[in-house]
């Protein structure tokens, strides 16, 4: 799959990329999730590595427009009210691969940095094997957790047919109608609280591997899917593939777009497992809001986990030296239509490079936090 990544930071936030999928572990348990060549299992989730930028290919691997509550308070001896802006926080999911690494080097000069620098910061928690038995539990466990805290849980659906047509991260249901179905089961798990879906990196952008035919059904699914998700719960924040700023241009982003419907839900993320910079996503990200029309409400969100130093120049993709996590992950960017600066994709999981694609490895967290 083909991703974007930029950092932000959240005041109180916890903890790193995740996934939910039932590999090794109990199926109650959430994490990221294990995927050929990207994404990880359920109980210790990676996320999906980047596909080269430019190209057809992606790495595997939401807020509310404005997800702050207005309190009103009274002022003494008057009457009038003000307002007191109260920002949820991110949801930090207990359950992650480089929390696992820091409990278990205690003694590990890195430990430290990688702990305060990445483990200690919230991030999403992906669900990528087609595992409709159990699916909406194991989305519950998390929803559940961030609602006991009062916090806002990132969840990233990554089961679309035909995923990664065929590179480093394919896999997901084996047809769209088995999808449909793997949707409403996770749909079951997402609760009553607020919620942010980053549904399906990689699955309009990278569509032009498909035929005709295929991407209109494609297209279609994912319309249910949002109407799915939101239907199971009104407060979820459902946004769509808006690749980067480095791939497809914003006017073909913002048409695809449209043809997935993803006018009539909350907007569109970007920069998943990649590392374009913010300034230049938000610049992108504005431009397919444009083109795409839809209610002034619709926003976006960014991927800032790892684009720190921006793209290497050379176009590389798969664990590029020279990079740095950027911005913490937060709901406050202070930009307009920018809804909130994510951890999508987890600092320090390989891309396959520096370690099995998915999985932890530490020497490359120290690096990105260094």
């Amino acid at each position: 799959m083909v991703a974007a990544a930029s950092v932000v930071t959240v005041i109180g936030a916890v903890t790193g990329t995740i996934s939910a999928l039932d590999h090794g572990r109990g199926s109650d348990q959430a994490r990221r999730p294990e995927v050929t060549g990207s994404p990880t299992p359920v109980p210790a989730v990676p996320s999906p590595p980047p596909s080269p930028p430019g190209t057809t290919r992606t790495p595997t691997a939401v807020p509310r427009h404005r997800l702050p509550t207005a309190v009103p308070t009274r002022t003494a001896g008057r009457k009038r009210q003000r307002t007191t802006v109260v920002t949820p926080l991110l949801y930090r999911h207990p359950d992650s691969q480089v929390i696992d690494w820091v409990r278990a080097h205690p003694g590990d000069p890195r430990t430290a940095l990688i702990e305060s620098r990445i483990a200690d910061r919230p991030a999403a928690v992906w669900f990528a094997d087609f595992s409709p038995d159990t699916i909406a539990a194991r989305v519950r466990t998390v929803t559940a957790g961030a609602a006991a805290e009062g916090r806002v849980p990132v969840l990233v659906p990554y089961v679309i047919a035909d995923r990664d047509c065929g590179g480093a991260s394919q896999g997901g249901a084996p047809d769209l109608a088995a999808y449909d179905a793997w949707i409403e089961a996770f749909a079951r798990g997402l609760g009553s609280g607020e919620v942010i879906v980053i549904l399906e990196p990689d699955s309009i952008a990278q569509s032009d591997c498909l035929s005709d035919a295929d991407r209109a059904a494609r297209f279609a699914s994912l319309a249910r899917a949002g109407r799915t998700l939101k239907a199971a719960n009104p407060r979820a924040r459902v946004y769509y593939d808006g690749g980067h700023s480095g791939w497809n241009p914003a006017a073909k982003q913002a048409a695809l777009l449209k043809e997935a419907g993803a006018a009539s839900f909350d907007g569109v993320f970007s920069n998943v497992s990649n590392f374009r910079p913010t300034a230049e996503e938000i610049a992108y990200d504005r431009q397919v809001l444009d083109a795409l029309g839809g209610p002034r409400s619709l926003g976006a969100v960014i991927d800032t986990s790892r684009n720190g130093n921006g793209a290497p120049p050379d176009g590389q993709w798969c664990d590029p030296a020279g990079r740095r996590i950027g911005r913490a992950p937060t709901l406050d960017t202070g930009e307009d239509r920018i809804d909130a600066y994510l951890w999508v994709k987890l600092p320090g999981e390989s891309d396959g490079c520096k370690g099995a694609a998915g999985t932890f490895t530490p020497s490359y967290a120290y690096d990105l936090a260094r």
